[in-house]
């Protein structure tokens, strides 16, 4: 199956620059209550992921070396860029099989998908996948069951 069925595309997914500020990152998140979101790069390249938990782990490494509490206004300073912390959402490229998919799922909310160049063009959901996954289910046992009755 080709997954480009339940790809959701880069114009309908929010995603954050990698130029970004921390603040402007962070209200974006949460203005869409999202856990995790995709960044990009201006050209348009898939960079990684981010997560609540990067933001905070920025907050404590700084207090915590610093022991001093810095505002949103200092925050500013720093990029989505910075924040990173190796790619645990890694991206798929549209060829991908669906057991493949469920794999990465598994550890994921979402799966970033690009292009032979690298380029971010959507993602795919766990959501999606599971009920994929499902329907499949209900495809083999219904004419199981019905040759049982």
């Amino acid at each position: 199956m080709n997954i480009a069925y339940f790809l959701l595309p880069k114009n309908r997914v929010a995603y954050l620059y990698d130029d970004y500020t921390f603040r402007q990152g962070l209200e974006k998140m949460r203005y869409h209550g999202y856990t995790a979101i995709p960044v990009i790069s201006r050209s348009g390249k898939y960079v990684g992921t981010i997560s609540e938990g990067d933001f905070l782990w920025q907050i404590l490494s700084n207090d915590a070396e610093s022991r001093q509490i810095r505002s949103m206004k200092d925050l500013e300073q720093l990029h989505i860029r910075d924040l990173l912390r190796g790619n645990n959402y890694p991206p798929v490229r549209i060829t991908v099989s669906m057991e493949e998919l469920l794999s990465n799922a598994m550890n994921q909310n979402f799966i970033p998908v690009v292009d032979d160049l690298g380029n971010f063009t959507g993602i795919v959901t766990r959501k999606d996948i599971i009920r994929y996954f499902a329907e499949q289910k209900d495809e083999s046992v219904s004419p199981l069951l019905q040759k049982i009755v």
